[in-house]
């Protein structure tokens, strides 16, 4: 009975999670969208405010949530976050991290963009030219790292795996350190490029071709970290 009653309401946050991550997931559009108030959820659900508050604090940790006190519980999108805020501690040495960061993407990139040749919709190719755009026109190094990190979730978006997307976006706040090592010492120009080659095999559906540009683009960006930052690639 005592051990009845200490696994009862741990199953029950569990299945209030899981009732709220079904109601996030539901259809949606560009707008923010905010869920009901902890009294409301608390009746529609059938269940206490106090299941109901441990459950959206848990939504909260795994990035589906945020709750802002004052305001409401607002949906996002930040799953990734998690792993965001561990890696510093996980791997304090930054020139270490940026060189595991290298490894990863070497392990996972050219697969998305493999995949997002075969997969992307003629929308989300013409997503990728804009991006690419946008990237030649980008003021300043701060515009064009965002606009670099951008090009690479919609690609792994294009590719069809969800997962791929997520890890990208669990990444995103040292790839922001690595670019600001590579854009920020060599210019965007070598991306611009890069990224050109990219863009090119999946507008032509050439799986192979956008595997191996995707490849030459990450080992590229991993010799841009270790020149010195009055270098260039044009001085080497």
């Amino acid at each position: 009975m005592t051990t009845n009653a200490v696994h009862r309401p741990t199953s029950l946050v569990e299945g209030v999670c899981r009732e709220l991550a079904d109601l996030i997931r539901g259809p949606s559009s560009d707008e923010e969208r905010w869920l009901p108030g902890e009294r409301s959820l608390a009746e529609q659900l059938g269940v206490s405010r106090t299941v109901v508050r441990e459950a959206t604090k848990r939504l909260e940790q795994q990035g589906l949530l945020e709750i802002q006190h004052g305001a409401g519980i607002k949906v996002v999108d930040k799953l990734h976050r998690p792993l965001n805020g561990s890696l510093s501690i996980l791997i304090p040495n930054e020139t270490d991290r940026l060189r595991q960061l290298n490894e990863a993407r070497l392990a996972i990139e050219p697969e998305s963009a493999r995949l997002a040749a075969v997969r992307a919709t003629a929308a989300q190719i013409k997503g990728l030219r804009a991006l690419h755009q946008s990237l030649t026109k980008a003021a300043d190094n701060d515009a064009a790292i965002q606009i670099d990190l951008e090009f690479h979730r919609a690609l792994a978006e294009a590719s069809g795996n969800l997962i791929f997307r997520l890890i990208l976006d669990s990444l995103a706040e040292v790839g922001q350190a690595s670019r600001r090592r590579t854009i920020g010492r060599v210019g965007k120009e070598a991306a611009i490029s890069q990224h050109a080659a990219i863009l090119a095999a999946v507008e032509k559906h050439d799986p192979a071709a956008a595997e191996t540009a995707m490849r030459h683009h990450i080992v590229a960006a991993g010799e841009d970290m270790q020149l010195e930052p009055a270098r260039s690639r044009t001085a080497k």
